[in-house]
């Protein structure tokens, strides 16, 4: 049997990216304070348990200096996080001047474009 064959059995780990990523169940409803996800995107990573209309990949960016991460974009948004200088932001989304992604322990929200750079 050849070991490209589409209709070989998978390899438990070895499941291809579409496998990997299908939604297996109805999408569930996620809390956008706790979770990246948007009406309008979602991180890649939740693609298993929520449908989207797009995914991103988050790309890693460091903050220049201590940087506010906020529920809205806007400097009079709530605050939900506080990242210092160096600290990683995970962008999935950029507009208007700010970054929408999440911190490394995964509070999702807003930080101002001007505060991170590419790693």
């Amino acid at each position: 049997m050849n070991n490209s064959d589409a209709s070989s059995p998978s390899i438990a780990g070895s499941a291809s990216p579409r496998e990997r990523l299908r939604l297996s169940g109805p999408s569930v409803k996620l809390d956008p304070t706790t979770h990246a996800v948007r009406g309008d995107i979602a991180d890649l990573e939740l693609a298993h348990e929520v449908f989207a209309p797009h995914y991103a990949r988050a790309l890693a960016y460091r903050t220049k200096a201590a940087a506010i991460v906020r529920a809205e974009s806007g400097e009079d948004a709530e605050q939900r996080a506080q990242l210092a200088a160096g600290d990683v932001f995970c962008v999935l989304d950029i507009s208007g001047g700010y970054a929408w992604g999440k911190t490394e322990d995964g509070t999702p929200g807003y930080v101002v474009m001007t505060a991170l750079s590419q790693s």
